[in-house]
């Protein structure tokens, strides 16, 4: 099994611009959002508890990634954990806007991941390896702490293996043009 930085460095080898690293920040919380609204019907009563398919896919993704790294682990589990009771109270309203907001997120959040993937000019990362659906939600948290000036020692080992993030086109030269 690959490491913490090797996942999310392989992971970055497919989102080296910018444009396509910004997609990512609406796309993937999107998407990662619809499918536990989507999970989140039915519910089955085991002894005194409700549980979901998206309560045991929290579960299980938490270990993944706790698994990795615990402090991400963390993170991802608060993040994850207000996705879920959030997608709890869409569950709970009348079938056409819990199916509507599930599907319609779903879909302009891949319309998204799509067009920062036309700037990256590299098919999205989970084609090569189904692994990269899971990485996806990590990287953009990683990527998102990064901006925020946090965890540089990690930032700087992604980038020894995948490079270094391409900015937007400069102004210059886009005037060359």
């Amino acid at each position: 099994m690959k490491n913490f930085v090797e996942h999310l460095s392989t992971y970055a080898e497919y989102h080296r611009d910018q444009r396509n690293i910004w997609t990512h920040f609406v796309g993937v919380p999107m998407i990662v959002f619809a499918v536990i609204v989507l999970l989140s019907r039915p519910t089955f009563e085991i002894a005194t508890y409700s549980i979901t398919p998206a309560i045991i896919g929290f579960v299980l993704s938490m270990v993944f990634y706790l698994r990795l790294n615990l402090v991400f682990g963390l993170i991802m589990a608060v993040l994850m954990g207000a996705g879920l009771y959030a997608a709890n109270s869409l569950a709970g309203m009348s079938t056409t806007v819990w199916l509507s907001t599930g599907i319609g997120m779903f879909v302009v959040g891949w319309i998204i991941q799509f067009v920062g993937h036309h700037y990256e000019g590299k098919k999205p990362a989970f084609v090569d390896d189904l692994v990269g659906l899971m990485i996806g939600p990590l990287f953009v948290t990683a990527e998102f702490l990064f901006a925020l000036g946090m965890f540089k020692s990690l930032e700087q080992q992604i980038e020894q293996r995948a490079g270094k993030v391409r900015p937007y086109p400069s102004d210059a030269t886009a005037t060359q043009k």
